[in-house]
Parts: C-alpha cells; structure tokens; sequence
C-alpha cells in the first residue's frame, strides 16, 4: 500500500513538474516572440483588429494602425488590410473605423482593404487570407502587439499564409500588470489553439484511415 501510494505522489509530482516547466517555456516564448520584428518588403500588412466605440478606435487598436501605416509610408507595403467586425452597438465595422482612421492619416482608400465579418483573431486572419485571395496578394507583414504575435503567426502559419511579424513599437500594454494580464491570456489561447489543432489533425487522420 505505501510503494503504490508512493508511485501516485511521484506521479503527480511528475505532472506538476511538467506542467510548470510548459507553462514557463510558453511563457518565455511568448514574451520573446514579441520581440522579434520580420518587417521587410511584402505585398501588404495585415492589422489585427481591437475594439471601436462610436466611431472612434480604442488606443490599443490605433496603435496597432499606426504601425500599419507606418509601414505602408516606409514603403514596405502597398497596401494595408484592416479587421474587424461589428462590437456590440456598433453602426459601422471595427475595419471600416480603423480604415478611416488610416485615410485620415494619408493612406488613400484605394490602398486599404478591410473585412467586416471577424469577431476572433482566427477569423481576422481567415477573412484577411479571403482578401489575400481575391487581390492576389502573396506576402503580408502580422501587425498585432508584442504578445499578440506568437499566436498570431501560428495561425496564419496553419492558414499557409507566407507572413513576417511585425509587433507595434508603442503598444498600450506598457505596465507591468497590464502584460502579465496580457500574457496570462495569451498562453491560455496559445495553448487552447494548438490542442485543438492537433485534435483536429487526429481525428482527420482516423477518420481517413476509417474511410480508405
């Protein structure tokens, strides 16, 4: 009875042991991600969307836009793709808002494509790689905040979009708590994100080894 007891305890020493070395290593490659910036020549950049209210884009998401726009004045980009769908009481889109705001800072309209459907970071993704698609649009730059882009470019990687990550410089989450919030929620998605992924992946394989 006390070597079984023994082999449990060990047990579940093992797993928290392995648990807290995962969550530290996703932690740590998160945070490093974001500082990892790819910016280089490419066909367009794609803004991550964030919240609007009224009209008017919230801090986080003008930031995100500047560094957008940044990007197309530079001349690494020709044109901009803004996301986004409809917040709550909204009568115009987060990517319709964000595309004003980039109008109003020079680019002109011919030059920003935006999708209104997205409510999710997968969906920003999966409707921009519609756009991508239509507009024959081969290379793009990932503009997010810094602890945005790991899984950001995780996605559009299992999307076969060709991305570079390009972080905003003067993101909004500059305390220390606000990051570790930030983070916190990050590798929770992170990590949600990629069991999913792979539970997809083996049910898929089951089922075609079921079918053939």
């Amino acid at each position: 009875m006390k070597k079984r007891l023994k082999y449990i305890i060990n047990g579940i020493l093992l797993i928290m042991t392995a648990v807290l070395i995962y969550t530290a290593s996703t932690a740590f490659s998160i945070w490093s991600y974001g500082n990892v910036d790819e910016k280089c020549k490419a066909d367009a950049a794609i803004v991550l969307g964030a919240a609007t209210y009224n009209g008017k884009v919230c801090p986080v998401f003008a930031e995100r836009i500047n560094h957008g726009v940044w990007l197309y004045q530079q001349g690494y980009v020709k044109k901009l793709i803004l996301t986004g769908g409809y917040g709550k009481g909204n009568q115009l889109s987060d990517s319709y808002t964000a595309k004003l705001y980039a109008e109003a800072q020079g680019v002109p309209s011919k030059d920003i494509l935006i999708e209104e459907k997205s409510t999710l970071t997968q969906e920003n993704i999966m409707y921009a790689k519609e756009l991508m698609e239509y507009e024959n649009i081969k290379t793009v730059i990932f503009v997010s905040d810094p602890l945005h882009m790991k899984r950001a470019m995780l996605i559009a990687t299992a999307a076969g979009i060709e991305a570079y990550s390009s972080p905003t410089p003067t993101s909004r989450y500059v305390s220390l708590k606000s990051k570790l919030t930030f983070l916190k929620k990050e590798m929770i998605l992170y990590t949600a994100y990629k069991i999913l992924t792979r539970v997809s992946f083996y049910h898929s394989c089951y089922t075609l080894s079921y079918l053939y």
